[in-house]
């Protein structure tokens, strides 16, 4: 047994993020475990880039107010102290609110070393859209 230390702050790829994210990894999966895990922060508005997960993912919101959607228009309004899981193969996004920031531990599997698999960014039509059907109280103020 031994204290796990989070590793550095850095900055999320602009590859694979839209807005200023912050990640932290916590578990990097050595082996014998398949499980990696990382502190997420998003700054107000931000957010990943459509993906998929081998194994599936599950987000614990920790702070704060964020969005989860699938390609099926699918979109799930987390806050802190939720837990939100993806399925295998299920491409989505998630982000912060328009007005809040928002943090979540992200919890994957690898396969074969795969944690996933990165797609185009998420339209600012798309994220509205998204925001207006979970939150439409704050949409409206800010529209």
């Amino acid at each position: 047994m031994h204290l796990a230390v989070p590793g550095p702050t850095s900055k999320g790829p602009a590859e694979k993020f839209t807005g200023d994210v912050y990640l932290n990894a916590l578990h990097g999966a050595e082996h014998p475990s398949r499980l990696a895990s990382a502190m997420v922060r998003f700054t107000p508005g931000a957010r990943t880039h459509w993906h998929s997960h081998p194994v599936g993912q599950t987000l614990h919101c920790t702070d704060g107010t964020g969005l989860v959607a699938n390609r099926d228009g699918e979109v799930i309004l987390m806050r802190a102290g939720d837990t939100v899981y993806t399925p295998a193969g299920e491409e989505h996004w998630h982000g912060a609110t328009g007005d809040s920031l928002m943090c979540h531990l992200a919890l994957v599997e690898h396969d074969a070393g795969q944690t996933a698999t990165w797609f185009e960014p998420v339209t600012e039509d798309d994220y509205r859209a998204a925001q207006a059907t979970t939150h439409p109280e704050t949409f409206n103020e800010q529209h």
